[in-house]
């Protein structure tokens, strides 16, 4: 209670009296003792559900009215996990980009935080390398948005030798790959593990911009989704070494279960799969 008090600048007699109201009112107690504080009782619960979704609809409420009176804007609050490539996140994005009034913000961050932030109704959708695992206290569903065979890419620096006898030049020449927090390094070490290859990783990344920047740069060579091939190459200017025969990077959209979903992600939904 003193957390909430100090959250909303009130005090905290004034916050109990109000919680004790909200409970005559509604004939239920919403918090119950636990240790040496309280926790919400299932009424409680279902309460915190409601508000959050009235809280939503308050937060919405000075962007309506703008609209409504002026040059309509729809905005889209897209939480990106911080291991997707950026030009994957492009190209996974295009089809709400041709919104005409659209206000996109793009927030990158950890995997679970995002999750966090869109049960809380902060984000309007998450994009990420893998779907939200399964966990009651998280009303959250994924929805595949495909995915995309991964190769090898060199710079111009190490092209030469690391094509001489791929795959198993990788054991030769300076390997970066993403960390262990990227679902598709799993599939990674799988693959070298098949191939028989102990790579010589001189580099781990959680960022894949990181890793691509680092990678342009001549540290060493590195995977990444054929989806972002073209612009790969032609942006940082490395060539591709090969395949990575039956690997893949998968792409998921994750949305918050609300009674109204955002037009937007409603879209993004329907286009791919």
């Amino acid at each position: 209670m003193a957390r909430a008090a100090e959250r909303l600048g009130m005090a905290v007699q004034t916050v109990s009296t109000q919680v004790r109201e909200l409970e005559r009112s509604l004939g239920y107690a919403l918090l119950k003792p636990a240790g040496r504080g309280v926790v919400l009782t299932d009424a409680g619960l279902a309460a915190m559900r409601q508000a959050e979704q009235i809280f939503q609809l308050g937060e919405q409420l000075p962007a309506v009215v703008r609209d409504a009176v002026g040059m309509p804007t729809m905005r889209l609050i897209v939480g990106i996990a911080d291991e997707l490539p950026e030009l994957a996140v492009r190209s996974l994005m295009q089809p709400v980009m041709q919104e005409p009034h659209l206000r996109l913000l793009c927030l990158v961050d950890e995997f679970e935080d995002l999750l966090g932030d869109l049960a809380l109704h902060r984000l309007d959708v998450v994009l990420a390398d893998r779907a939200a695992p399964p966990n009651p206290n998280l009303k959250v569903y994924s929805h595949s948005l495909g995915s995309s065979p991964l190769a090898w890419y060199a710079p111009a620096s190490l092209f030469a030798e690391a094509r001489q006898g791929f795959p198993q030049s990788l054991a030769k020449v300076p390997v970066l790959l993403p960390t262990a927090h990227a679902a598709v390094r799993a599939r990674l070490d799988q693959w070298f593990e098949r191939e028989s290859i102990k790579p010589h990783v001189i580099g781990e990344f959680e960022d894949s911009a990181l890793l691509k920047t680092f990678g342009a740069a001549g540290m060493g060579v590195f995977p990444m989704a054929s989806l972002v091939h073209e612009d790969l190459t032609t942006r940082y200017e490395v060539k591709r070494l090969g395949d990575c025969e039956g690997v893949e990077e998968h792409f998921f959209a994750i949305g918050a279960s609300r009674k109204v979903l955002h037009p937007l992600v409603q879209k993004l939904f329907s286009t791919r799969g």
